[in-house]
């Protein structure tokens, strides 16, 4: 049917699931259609992590969406939730399709699903999974995109495999990244589906700024760095699975991999960009496991170009199951991340702005940081043209403890703060990550912070903590504070 018949299908109130990841692999009919009526207020939008603006931006500019889960990028829902017009709530990605399966969140109504086939059996998603296996399972209905820009031959690249409900969930048997364990489909019985829309339209394709030269020397400190672990035996040769984040530095630092003449390493990932592409046809991966396939549009044409070679070598799986702490933590995963900021105990902030406003979300940094072999959180030392420090007193938000990061690395430098106590974590990223400009006043806050601060163990003080917020991180001096 047509799209504004499928859209017709969801009412006000309802939850309504839809596929995609990080741009890629949403439907892009329906919720324009949904737009353009305006039928379907106060809606439950619920994604498996960031999608395009042709879903979320339209939705939210037509005011159609009250609730969002759990994560999104999108400027004009971003401001809606920090308005409050739209309520938020963000979790780990792993634990999104796991809730949805134990009964704790939403009931679905209506699923959305981006496909490239039609099976007897089931549904092959296009170049992302996500959790769409897990809102297919869960949804009352299943309205289908068959979206022909996707090359058929796309099938046989997807992974599922569901690992039900505690205390019965099955073991996920891989052992390497490119173990395949599932069915190359979502199942799905023909019953549950209510409409299939014929769709040609792309994906909107992501923005990768040109690499800063900060960017450069953060990916020349990690080569470095893990360089050091191989040769004190720390690390084997081949590292161990590569987990990266995205934006300009994730891919600066993973080409870093190339220039460090790494090859035949393997990535166990949530979203595969251009420069993990690049690295999987130099042969620096050979094989990498994703969600979600997500490029520029010269990379998408190579990848569509090339698909049977791609099959070999790259296996798309559903959020659950990349993300997942057991595989994580089994595989010896080495996370990479990007921090909004850093304080000197080693706590990261991944989300949010002084506290209170919502960027995009934790994503799935937490699911890696916690369980990996080895996490690295590198960020640039500054940020608005040098007017803001990334290394602060304390941070605004936590969303990573000082007991879940391993090493900070800015262009400054690398702290490595493993077995450090949180005096000598606090002076190894004064000297090491913070930005020559704030380091006098960083060293003033910890030597006041360990004279006035509650006990000696931890040297930090709250008030003068956000007294470095309304000063130094507004272009001021930090002030000697009263005893």
């Amino acid at each position: 049917m047509s799209a504004r018949q499928a859209a017709g299908l969801i009412r006000s109130g309802m939850t309504v699931a839809m596929s995609g990841f990080t741009l890629t692999g949403y439907p892009k009919l329906v919720p324009e259609a949904l737009a353009e009526t305006g039928h379907a207020q106060g809606l439950t939008l619920i994604t498996g992590a960031s999608v395009g603006d042709g879903l979320e931006g339209v939705m939210a500019r037509a005011g159609l969406v009250s609730r969002r889960f759990p994560y999104q990028s999108n400027p004009t829902m971003r401001r809606l939730i920090n308005e409050g017009a739209v309520a938020y709530a963000d979790m780990h990605l792993s634990m999104l399709p796991a809730m949805l399966r134990w009964g704790t969140g939403c009931k679905i109504d209506v699923a959305v699903i981006e496909c490239a086939a039609v099976l007897e059996n089931g549904l092959v998603p296009t170049c992302s999974v996500g959790a769409s296996d897990a809102f297919v399972s869960m949804a009352d209905k299943v309205i289908v995109e068959l979206n022909t820009d996707v090359p058929e031959s796309i099938v046989g690249m997807h992974d599922i495999f569901e690992i039900g409900v505690p205390p019965s969930a099955r073991v996920i048997p891989i052992i390497h990244p490119s173990d395949r364990i599932g069915l190359p489909y979502i199942p799905c019985p023909p019953e549950k589906i209510a409409a299939v829309v014929l769709s040609d339209r792309a994906d909107d394709r992501p923005h990768f700024p040109e690499s800063s030269p900060a960017a450069e020397k953060i990916g020349g400190h990690i080569l470095r760095f893990l360089e050091d672990e191989v040769e004190a035996g720390r690390l084997p040769p081949s590292l161990g699975p590569i987990q990266s984040g995205v934006g300009a530095v994730a891919n600066a630092v993973l080409r870093s991999l190339r220039a460090g003449g790494f090859r035949g390493l393997s990535m166990y990932t949530e979203t595969c960009q251009d420069a993990a592409l690049e690295l999987l046809e130099a042969g620096v991966f050979s094989d990498v496991s994703t969600t979600a396939v997500s490029l520029s549009a010269e990379a998408q044409k190579r990848f569509y170009d090339n698909l049977d070679w791609f099959k070999q070598r790259l296996v798309l799986r559903p959020q659950e199951i990349t993300n997942h702490p057991e595989v994580v933590r089994r595989l010896g995963l080495i996370a990479m991340n990007t921090p909004i900021e850093v304080d000197l105990c080693g706590n990261v902030n991944s989300t949010h702005v002084m506290g209170g406003t919502i960027m995009n979300g934790i994503g799935g940094s937490g699911d890696f940081a916690r369980n990996a072999r080895l996490n690295i959180f590198a960020t640039e030392s500054v940020a608005k043209g040098g007017s803001i420090s990334c290394i602060v007193p304390m941070v605004s938000h936590v969303d990573h403890t000082e007991h879940d990061t391993q090493i900070i690395v800015t262009e400054q430098g690398v702290a490595d703060l493993r077995w450090c106590s949180p005096e000598e974590r606090a002076e190894l990223l004064i000297e090491n990550c913070a930005h020559p400009d704030y380091r006098p006043q960083l060293r003033q806050y910890l030597a006041s912070a360990k004279r006035s601060g509650i006990g000696r163990h931890i040297p930090q003080h709250p008030i003068q903590a956000w007294d470095w917020y309304a000063r130094v991180q507004s272009g001021g001096s930090m002030m000697e504070p009263q005893e």
